[in-house]
């Protein structure tokens, strides 16, 4: 339907993304006030995140599906920054991370982001769950976590042997989380059909709330102030000397690298749910650029593209950005409106859905697939990665998990390149790959793949293949898994087992 020569959407597809919007909103609302707590700062500074990340971002995404807000991978890095540095770091730390996004985007490097290890990218993810679910534990029980991964460890003992009988603050907020994650569990389990859509993190933290009200229990609940716009901390005088500060540029590089690796990674996860519109990575790097920047001057969460809601966005039926965008202005039309009603949340709900989310992303069948598909050096990697990153920090596992990807190379270090050759003929497109397909060369594999078009048969030659790793494998992988769910034959020639069989 056409108004004024402009193309508008059909009343189906606005109704679909209406009804998605509300889901994302009821998905979002939780963790966006659960992961600022666990970032060490106030809960409304992650509902400020979620409202830029729906109403801003979702606008310019390159992305329109997904979904941005606070996350989960940036809550301990950030819990380091405020410790360190305090609060009013932050602002100009987001800004100049926002700023290097955009930079980054326009200069097209949205695509090498892809080509991180996803044995890297998992341990990086697994290290944060660890942390999130020890950190959180300590929540809880009405108590601050401590400052590091191996403390909270090894004071989570103490924790379960200071419970008694005589029930007190802490014995409630235990059960109040117990509850919380229980329901959380029995209702993703054993829900009805007709409220498939309905989060468990919600009905978790309401069940919560409506426990510790009714019983009219003594237990820390969520600060949220009279007015979201009084939230809002904008950069004071000093901004520029601030980025003077070594450690500050590095904290932003970091940042910026982890935020955009963890978006464009989800990205490409929530173009494999849909047959839509898929992602142009640069743009998307830009509209996380905007965004960020948007966030450190409102004093806010960086953000990310978030897997969690983005599937949940795309599995309630959302067609366009129009969803997106409606949940953020929900967010902030239910903080404007109903504040009180978060003052009545407990912080242990919140914390034992942070106990939950962490807990997720821990994913050993990840690893357990790296090991059976490409054997025991891309399982160490994520192992290493995890383990660095909670015993030392995030910065120093990610970038020791690259330097060990680059053992992958060492057998094929003198031929690197890999050659690609396309022409249609009468029997469609055909693909020929030379050479090396290896993380160096992801982005030009990745173009190519893309550019064959929709429809026909298209014959993939690897035969002059020398080597294949496993991070191109698993662009692979994808590539000809969408093609056969999009109906679109893939004929192989000379490849591995492991590929072959996803050919069929």
């Amino acid at each position: 339907m056409k108004f004024a020569g402009l193309e508008l959407p059909s009343f189906s597809t606005v109704s679909r993304d209406f009804t998605a919007s509300i889901v994302v909103f009821l998905v979002a609302m939780p963790l966006c006030m659960g992961i600022a707590i666990a970032s060490g700062v106030p809960p409304e500074r992650g509902l400020i995140t979620g409202i830029i990340g729906g109403v801003v971002v979702g606008f310019f995404a390159g992305s329109p599906l997904q979904v941005s807000g606070p996350a989960a991978g940036l809550a301990v890095i950030v819990f380091e920054l405020v410790r360190d540095k305090g609060l009013s770091a932050l602002g100009p730390i987001l800004i100049l991370a926002g700023i290097i996004q955009v930079i980054a985007g326009i200069a097209k490097l949205g695509g090498w982001f892809r080509a991180i290890s996803p044995a890297v990218v998992h341990g990086m993810l697994a290290g944060i769950g660890v942390l999130i679910v020890v950190g959180q534990f300590h929540v809880l029980f009405d108590a601050t976590p401590l400052s590091s991964g191996l403390a909270n460890i090894a004071a989570m003992p103490g924790r379960v042997l200071g419970l008694s009988m005589d029930v007190s603050g802490v014995e409630r907020a235990f059960a109040i989380g117990l509850l919380t994650i229980g329901t959380m569990l029995g209702w993703e389990r054993f829900r009805p059909a007709a409220l498939k859509q309905v989060p468990g993190a919600l009905v978790g933290v309401v069940v919560g709330t409506l426990t510790a009200f009714s019983l009219g229990l003594d237990v820390t609940r969520v600060n949220v102030p009279q007015s979201i716009a009084s939230a809002i901390a904008l950069p004071g005088p000093d901004l520029l000397a601030k980025w003077m500060d070594p450690s500050v540029i590095v904290a932003a590089l970091a940042i910026a690298f982890i935020a955009s690796a963890e978006t464009l990674l989800s990205a490409a996860a929530v173009d494999k749910m849909h047959d839509g519109v898929r992602t142009n990575y640069n743009k998307e790097l830009r509209a996380q650029g905007i965004g960020n920047l948007l966030c450190g001057l409102a004093g806010a969460l960086p953000m990310t593209g978030v897997i969690v809601r983005s599937s949940a966005n795309v599995q309630a039926g959302a067609t366009t950005r129009l969803s997106t965008i409606l949940h953020g202005a929900w967010i902030l039309g239910f903080v404007a409106l109903l504040p009180w009603l978060l003052r009545e949340i407990p912080m242990a709900a919140l914390g034992a859905v942070l106990v939950v989310t962490g807990w997720r992303l821990v994913s050993i069948a990840h690893v357990r697939h790296l090991f059976g598909n490409y054997g025991a050096l891309p399982a160490a990697i994520w192992a290493i990665t995890l383990i660095l990153v909670v015993v030392e920090d995030l910065l120093t596992g990610v970038l020791v998990g690259i330097g060990l990807s680059l053992l992958e190379l060492i057998p094929h270090v003198r031929r690197l390149r890999l050659k690609v050759a396309s022409h249609d003929d009468d029997q469609g497109r055909a693909v020929q790959l030379s050479g090396s397909a290896t993380f160096v060369t992801l982005p030009k594999l990745s173009d190519a793949l893309e550019e064959v078009p929709q429809g026909g048969k298209v014959r993939l030659d690897m035969s002059r293949l020398a080597t294949i790793d496993h991070t191109c494998a698993e662009l692979l992988k994808d590539w000809l898994s969408r093609r056969r769910a999009a109906g679109n034959p893939v004929t192989l020639i000379g490849a591995p087992p492991k590929l072959a069989t996803s050919a069929h």
